[in-house]
């Protein structure tokens, strides 16, 4: 959650790439980021795993016209459209791309190899067939901003008074990290996206690392086991509400040229 979902890098530069805002060069160094390579594997056409850049072209020349971004959870199915089994594989993998323009998806497989101080890590994107329909659960670009907003500040309140360490100066210290390496990073989204997509992707990602330093820093003063079970309460529904944040802002870039064209 924390972290930006290599769905969503694939997504957003994916969609730079297919709409001329970007060279292939340039959307496949930022698809796959500090990984050491990336595959599709199972594409109509191809015989066996292929690169990134082949991948993104085969893909447009069968009819995809953009990438879609599902982040589901368990009783959470969100961004996805069927069938079962890719929305099986898909919540194993906690995300997933739905491709627009063409009944394919991609779900990520990642492994890890190397001695400590030296991983080398290699995605494989599997390509599975979907079925076309709207995705579950995934609200417009003012819905995310104005839900967000209300569940942070209601979480915000409830952990406060159970003096959960991930309210407090460690969370503070955290967000200015994140900042800091946010924008030495550059772009939240590729090019061509609306300047309020990237408003809510930050702020679902600063609502996310928030939620991961309450988690990770102990039960801070919620001592109680009624105590923790009132800030896992608090915690949740906000988890929800940023996931479908992230997703309504990957997924701004193809509602908009929808939109257009109609």
């Amino acid at each position: 959650m924390l972290s930006e979902p290599r769905s969503g890098r694939l997504a957003a530069w994916g969609n730079a790439l297919l709409a001329g805002f970007v060279s292939p060069d340039d959307a496949v160094l930022a698809v796959v980021g500090e990984d050491a390579v990336h595959r599709v594997e199972g594409l109509p056409g191809e015989t066996g795993p292929v690169g990134l850049t082949l991948a993104l072209g085969r893909l447009r020349a069968l009819g995809v016209t953009g990438l879609r971004v599902a982040l589901p959870a368990p009783g959470h199915p969100l961004g996805l459209s069927g069938p079962p089994e890719f929305n099986a594989r898909a919540l194993d993998a906690e995300e997933a791309v739905v491709c627009h323009g063409g009944a394919l998806g991609l779900v990520p497989e990642v492994s890890e190899a190397g001695p400590e101080g030296d991983v080398h890590v290699e995605v494989v994107w599997h390509c599975l067939e979907v079925r076309e329909a709207p995705p579950a659960d995934v609200p417009s670009l003012g819905e995310a901003e104005r839900e967000l907003a209300e569940a942070l500040r209601d979480a915000t309140g409830v952990l406060s008074r159970l003096d959960v360490a991930g309210s407090g100066p460690v969370a503070e210290a955290a967000i200015d990290a994140y900042r800091a390496r946010a924008e030495q990073g550059g772009e939240v989204l590729a090019p061509g996206y609306p300047q309020r997509a990237v408003r809510v992707l930050e702020l679902a990602q600063r609502v996310g690392l928030l939620i991961s330093v309450a988690y990770e820093n102990g039960h801070g003063g919620a001592v109680s086991a009624s105590e923790m079970a009132a800030r896992s309460e608090a915690l949740r529904p906000v988890e929800r509400t940023a996931r479908r944040a992230q997703v309504a802002a990957y997924n701004a870039f193809v509602e908009e040229r929808e939109r257009g064209a109609r």
